[in-house]
């Protein structure tokens, strides 16, 4: 029976040591690296990422403890695995963090400072485990938000510093547009924390990111890219987006958990002329099962959508907190079409400005102009399935006069919001069953828009002496099927130079004065 017992306490812990540490894993602690957080270990785990490599793939992992490193390059056929109770904490001196390489900064291709981990041309690459990525990312917040200060009072940087003369010389011929060459006068660009490039099988699992110096996880022309279980917390923090895939195809964003500085996820395509140069879509994109709290939107696409955007789809996710919930933006001189979006399923809370915004608007200096390939589109987006509750606004919808925002659709939405929903420059907009309830205003104010059709349209709550919705200068307009069933003041109102608005088989017992018509006569028909 002893003799038994000791073989059984001999085979257990072989199995426990292997399951500690597996054949083809590289410990770094065992190669050198401290844990002790202070002792820079940037070497130690470089060279256990390209001994692994050399061998033809392996995991290197990185056990409990702290660790100080700089930039750390990914290599194919890697795994890197941080343990529960492990950090990496990035070194937050830029030279750490040199010398430059080629990334995406805003959209626009440049020589800079290397990303926190960094890869090009790589396959079967993950980082995975419950451990943290700290970025330590303040000094970087502090350094650009001095340079912002200074340009904004003196119109441009008055001593520059090393590493601003390096970007200049590393970058003479960089050309952008007009609107953008004053954020080039900073000539210092915080590196995102995660920045692969023209990589494929990448796979992102369970760890934490927090404090990132500028956008989070920022993959560029990927394709085949899984982002699962993943938590990003960029507390008080300048543009620190949570998740941007740019330029990528087959992007999986699933049970994610998101609080920052600027957008909680955002899909983009590349800034402007060099956006279209490359004409890289993002495309095939699923997010679902994610939570968002604070940030400037829950799940946006643009401002960077030159390469255009298509083939989305964002279902199960709560937004609570953020200033927008979905949120579309471009502006004129962009370029790039955003089209073929679903989005389903939502639950939206304590949303500080609107709960949909679509505004081709997002730079309003832009003068008119004829539609060329710097015209930027969307087209094609059909939204069903929300609640949302405490809202500044519904939404706004705000096209160009030269390319009016095109086919969304908006089925079984339910809005608590201060103001209702604006839509003007739009065109084949429709809401079927949509409520809205507000403090203030119309539920539904349509300008300038034609071909709009809204069926069972109502509020719970309808304001005295205000029209549940408002059509000015709309043109071929249909509303159907509405049934008000709280006494209400007045359903509707027509002006401006509207014309061709039908109500057809719409329920109106309970309303005081159905349609309020300033249009004249023939511009509003009753059925």
């Amino acid at each position: 029976m002893k003799k038994l017992l000791i073989s059984m306490a001999l085979i257990i812990g072989g199995a426990l040591s292997a399951t500690a540490q597996p054949q083809g894993w590289i410990n770094v602690t065992k190669e050198g690296a401290k844990n002790d957080g202070k002792t820079l270990t940037t070497a130690v785990i470089q060279k256990c990422i390209d001994r692994a490599a050399q061998q033809g793939g392996g995991v290197v992992y990185i056990p409990a403890g702290d660790y100080l490193t700089g930039a750390i390059k990914l290599k194919s056929n890697i795994t890197l695995h941080i343990d529960g109770g492990a950090t990496l904490k990035f070194s937050d001196n830029p030279d750490h963090y040199l010398p430059f390489v080629k990334v995406r900064w805003e959209g626009v291709m440049m020589n800079s400072f290397c990303p926190l981990i960094y890869a090009d041309s790589v396959e079967n690459v993950t980082i995975e485990g419950r451990g943290v990525l700290d970025g330590q990312g303040k000094k970087w917040w502090n350094t650009t938000l001095a340079n912002i200060a200074e340009i904004k009072k003196n119109g441009d940087l008055t001593n520059l510093n090393h590493y601003q003369k390096m970007w200049m010389e590393a970058n003479p011929n960089i050309e952008v547009s007009d609107y953008y060459k004053n954020t080039l006068k900073r000539r210092f660009f915080r590196p995102p924390f995660f920045q692969l490039h023209h990589s494929k099988n990448i796979r992102i699992a369970g760890v934490k990111f927090t404090n990132s110096p500028f956008w989070t996880i920022n993959p560029e022309f990927c394709d085949n890219l899984t982002i699962d279980g993943v938590t990003v917390i960029n507390p008080d923090s300048p543009n620190t987006d949570g998740i941007n895939p740019e330029s990528c195809s087959n992007v999986h964003i699933s049970n994610c958990h998101i609080s920052v500085g600027d957008d909680c996820i955002t899909i983009k395509s590349g800034r402007d002329a060099d956006g279209r140069r490359l004409a890289d879509p993002c495309e095939n994109i699923t997010i679902t099962n994610c939570t968002m709290l604070s940030g400037h939107g829950g799940v946006v696409i643009g401002s960077e959508m030159s390469g255009s955007v298509r083939k989305i789809t964002i279902s199960n996710c709560v937004f609570d907190g953020t200033d927008r919930g979905i949120r579309l933006k471009a502006s004129r001189e962009r370029g790039g079409v955003v089209e073929e979006i679903r989005v389903d399923n939502i639950v939206m809370k304590n949303i500080q400005r609107q709960a949909f915004t679509f505004d081709l608007f997002y730079d309003k200096s832009l003068p008119e102009g004829p539609v060329t390939e710097k015209t930027p589109s969307f087209r094609n987006i059909h939204i069903s399935n929300v609640t949302a509750t405490e809202v500044k606004q519904a939404g706004m919808i705000l096209g160009i006069p030269e390319m009016p925002i095109q086919n969304l659709t908006f089925h079984n939405i339910n809005i608590e919001a201060e103001t209702g929903f604006d839509i003007t420059t739009a065109k084949n907009i429709e809401f079927h069953n949509v409520t809205i309830d507000t403090q203030k205003g119309a539920a539904f104010n349509v300008k300038a828009s034609a071909d709009v059709v809204m069926s069972n349209i109502k509020s719970n709550r309808p304001l005295a002496n205000t029209p549940v919705v408002r059509f000015e200068d709309v043109k071929n307009a249909l509303v159907s099927n509405c049934f008000p069933l709280y006494a209400t003041d007045t359903f509707a109102e027509v002006k401006g130079a509207s014309e061709k608005i039908y109500f057809n088989n719409n329920a109106f017992h309970n309303v005081t004065t159905p349609v309020v018509n300033q249009s004249g006569e023939g511009a509003v028909m009753m059925k």
